[in-house]
């Protein structure tokens, strides 16, 4: 199955993910949220499907580097605002296929794909 893998390089986690992945014999297209960047269309389309609060990464460093006006008042709008300007915010693994999106690598997500 051809799957889509947004990641950073250097997560332990995405790296675990994708040598699984590819371990199970998926077919992956690799994206650098860092280096590639997500498209806006895409991130707008991840975030419909599993909405924008399990793709708000606010546990990263990212996220407590923001100004604390940046913080408040997040809403989708803001939120989607923040993950394009700043797209580590970007919660990872997204793991995507035509009719499924994972968020992270915990049991749900390995159980979705492995």
């Amino acid at each position: 199955m051809k799957l889509t893998v947004y990641h950073l390089k250097n997560c332990d986690t995405c790296k675990k993910a994708i040598r699984q992945l590819q371990d199970a014999g998926h077919d992956l297209h690799l994206v650098d949220v860092r280096a590639d960047g997500v498209p806006v269309a895409s991130l707008r389309e991840i975030a419909t499907s599993v909405g924008w609060q399990p793709l708000l990464n606010t546990r990263s460093t990212t996220w407590r580097g923001l100004d604390p006006s940046e913080k408040s008042g997040v809403d989708e709008t803001k939120a989607l605002e923040l993950m394009i300007k700043h797209p580590t915010l970007i919660k990872r693994p997204v793991i995507v296929s035509h009719e499924t999106v994972t968020i992270g690598w915990s049991r749900e997500p390995q159980a979705t794909w492995l």
